[in-house]
């Protein structure tokens, strides 16, 4: 279980605006709770401060965060998509369903507030620096299974090309379906066979237009 936000902190994020999650409080707050990742401060004056879509989740009183895959990057925050391959076992009940779709419903509010025009059809600076979690994310919140220690289910990893995860899924059809799900998610979707094996995988970026 990841800390809790301190009291002080928790005020502010209560204090949030329901719909776009702009931030009030002092800098040294403000500052606290984007180092956590629970906030993050818009990069265009006035240079105010939102909510991430893990900051969301916190508002909405879900705090615990299952451990992430060895994988996949460490980074602050309360909730964490899967990205397959984690240590624990898969939960696909009613309640992580809900904290999967609270956080897809937050990072679309977050591509509203920051990207031009408030597009939320393309993904937005905040995804870019978190690819892995990203992808992942839009995976999780479509209905696709992430993989267990073994056995099926989509896994998404670093790449060492810039702005580019790979989707690993052993069922071709669960494949292909992944690659829809980015592509309507934003992503440019490219599907490549590994040197060795000739095993399928999905090269995928963020759309940037």
């Amino acid at each position: 279980m990841t800390r809790p936000p301190t009291a002080a902190q928790r005020r502010v994020i209560d204090a949030a605006d329901p719909v776009t999650g702009r931030l009030r409080g002092t800098e040294s707050q403000l500052a606290a709770l984007v180092k956590r990742g629970l906030a993050f401060r818009h990069p265009r004056p006035p240079h105010d401060h939102f909510l991430t879509p893990e900051g969301h989740r916190v508002r909405q009183g879900v705090l615990e965060t299952p451990e992430p895959a060895a994988q996949a990057p460490a980074s602050a925050g309360v909730f964490a998509a899967r990205v397959g391959g984690e240590e624990a076992p898969v939960d696909a009940g009613p309640a992580r369903r809900r904290e999967v779709h609270s956080a897809w419903q937050g990072l679309l509010e977050l591509r509203r507030m920051t990207n031009p025009g408030g597009a939320t059809d393309r993904p937005c600076g905040w995804e870019r620096t978190h690819l892995v979690r990203a992808a992942a994310l839009a995976l999780e919140a479509a209905g696709h299974a992430p993989a267990g220690q073994e056995g099926g289910g989509y896994r998404v990893r670093e790449t060492p090309q810039p702005e580019a995860v790979a989707v690993h899924e052993p069922d071709g059809e669960a494949l292909r379906a992944c690659a829809a799900t980015l592509e309507g998610a934003g992503w440019q979707v490219s599907e490549h066979r590994e040197p060795r094996g000739g095993t399928r995988y999905l090269l995928a970026s963020p759309r940037r237009a």
